[in-house]
């Protein structure tokens, strides 16, 4: 290992697979959300410890370049794999060959050797990683997000089940992954109970926050910019879909009057039957003129947002962590979250917000009263532990133990191979010459016996 910058871990260079969106996508956007931002942020502070990364999405444009430096240690490589447009993450499956092919001849034309561990992240990922470590003898690091099991035990009324495939694949992923990265203790818990994951095998790593650009700010100033009023302002920013429940969130705002609503986000998986659904929604309860419809916004502009309301509302059937309400609370601005998933851990109940059970909308118009009719010094203290409590959750600190984890994936699988098989390996993979001729990859070593 000694092709990128030194740090403590020595020299180690990886390749991250992100099949169905890519990190620089737009979050709030189609499929692209917090995991877009988990794979960028968490490559980017890599990097600045000295590790090369290489993420490998799928091209969902003709104008898309093969490749893309973000930053120096950081590629994005865009595969065309399948139509530019018209297919959704249900339909990528068919496309795994595809994508699977250009991976490996991206590898191949490189030095033997090139990788020295591969991260996916999301099942179809892990199938394409699954197979890409094991034709180079690395270890394979997992991040499922979301499990299927999982959502489907909390689906929103009229949601779409995810279907068997999806559960079959993570089962495989599961059962061939070296170790498996959790951003939370319940999320592990539910690796074991609905795959029977290997305790001894999974790391939990919290994902993080931009801590440099996620900053408290003047709250007049950021609803001046905004173009709004004063008065009680909640804010919901997320894809548009069931599984999010905007909905939830303005069924208890029509129960309160004069509170108004900003929600930034487009609409998404089952959601995209009835872009504008929510809106005929907000029409129906009488409270339009009280809901203000935002698309999704970039970073500066999402800091402004979040800066402008007295509060987040993160009403999720189901969230592996959700990455908004702690950069909701590096904003200094409390957060009322369902008590689902990685929730409990991203909001202190009590402290930086208010976790609510289930989803009735009639007890989530209660949470909401009980932060707005507490006056400000009530969101004052409240935001003042949510600063202090974001604080606790960055990018770097989630950089270090997926660092510790990838040391502990190469240091068991060279332990797992009896020595002469291991010599045989890497004497395998040092005589492997490839070349390309007319874009197919193949090996000279074996054509020219």
């Amino acid at each position: 290992m000694s092709r990128s910058r030194p740090c403590k871990y020595g020299s180690v260079r990886v390749a991250v697979i992100s099949v169905h969106t890519s990190p620089l996508a737009q979050p709030g956007n189609g499929d692209a959300g917090g995991l877009n931002v988990y794979v960028l942020q968490s490559a980017l502070n890599l990097a600045r410890r000295g590790v090369a990364v290489d993420i490998f999405t799928r091209a969902t444009s003709s104008a898309d370049p093969a490749m893309v430096s973000v930053a120096p240690g950081v590629t994005v490589r865009n595969v065309v794999a399948g139509p530019f447009e018209g297919l959704d993450k249900y339909d990528l499956p068919t496309q795994l060959c595809a994508f699977a092919a250009a991976v490996l001849r991206a590898e191949a034309v490189q030095e033997p050797g090139y990788y020295d561990v591969v991260h996916s992240h999301y099942w179809l990922s892990g199938q394409v990683g699954w197979l890409a470590a094991d034709r180079w003898a690395v270890p394979l690091v997992h991040t499922a997000h979301t499990l299927a099991a999982v959502k489907n035990a909390a689906l929103a009324d009229g949601d779409t089940p995810e279907p068997p495939l999806r559960a079959v694949g993570e089962q495989q992923v599961v059962d061939e992954a070296d170790r498996l990265i959790v951003n939370t203790d319940t999320e592990a818990a539910e690796l074991v109970a609905h795959h029977r994951a290997d305790p001894a095998r999974i790391d939990v790593v919290h994902p993080g926050v931009d801590l440099d650009m996620f900053t408290p700010g003047d709250r007049a100033q950021a609803r001046a910019a905004l173009g709004l009023g004063d008065g009680p302002l909640a804010a919901f920013v997320g894809r548009i879909q069931p599984l999010k429940a905007p909905d939830v969130l303005l069924r208890a705002i029509a129960l309160r009057p004069g509170v108004q609503v900003v929600v930034a986000g487009g609409p998404s998986g089952s959601g995209l039957s009835a872009p504008d659904g929510l809106a005929r929604l907000a029409q129906d309860l009488d409270i339009a003129e009280r809901v203000h419809f935002l698309p999704p916004q970039s970073r500066p502009d999402l800091v402004t947002l979040l800066r402008a309301a007295d509060l987040v509302a993160v009403p999720s059937y189901s969230e592996s962590f959700g990455l908004v309400a702690v950069e909701a609370q590096a904003c200094g601005t409390p957060v009322v979250a369902a008590r689902v998933g990685g929730l409990p851990v991203a909001v202190r109940d009590g402290v930086t917000g208010v976790l609510v059970d289930g989803h009735d909308p009639a007890r989530w118009a209660a949470a909401i009263g009980d932060l707005l009719d507490g006056g400000p010094e009530l969101l004052e203290r409240l935001g003042r532990n949510a600063v202090a409590h974001a604080a606790g959750f960055s990018w770097g600190h989630t950089a270090d133990a997926l660092l510790e984890s990838y040391r502990r994936a190469i240091a068991d699988y060279g332990r797992a191979r009896p020595p002469a098989a291991g010599r045989a390996l890497i004497a395998r993979r040092a005589g492997r010459r490839w070349t390309m001729r007319r874009g197919v990859v193949r090996n000279v070593a074996t054509e020219s016996r």
